[in-house]
């Protein structure tokens, strides 16, 4: 399965797609702070990396230059609430949240991953 950087700012929605992702197989790593991430795609070579609803449009910005400088083979997964809209035109894909279904999630993710 996929390796997966979750980024946002609240713990327990994060804890929360850690739990459904690593339930089909995921391996997830979770980053809080343009420092985590950075940290975490020296580390590693991420599939996939999804960019948190609670983060404000310039965070998810700033989240996702990190994620292509650093990790340049991860396909960007953006999540949404239908409030503030999408704010990354150049993400791979857009999930709006909270879904009806929640392993809408874990599905986005593994069909990013294959894409790879």
């Amino acid at each position: 399965m996929a390796l997966v950087l979750c980024t946002g700012a609240d713990p327990a929605l994060m804890r929360t797609r850690q739990l459904l992702l690593e339930r089909v197989g995921h391996t997830v790593v979770k980053a809080t702070n343009d420092k985590e991430l950075a940290e975490a795609c020296e580390r590693h070579k991420f599939d996939v990396a999804v960019i948190g609803q609670t983060l404000s449009p310039n965070a998810k910005k700033r989240a996702a230059a990190l994620v292509r400088e650093h990790c340049p083979g991860a396909k960007l997964l953006e999540l949404y609430s239908v409030s503030k809209g999408r704010a990354l035109d150049d993400a791979d894909s857009w999930l709006e949240v909270p879904a009806d279904v929640p392993q809408h999630l874990a599905e986005r993710v593994t069909t990013l991953a294959k894409a790879s």
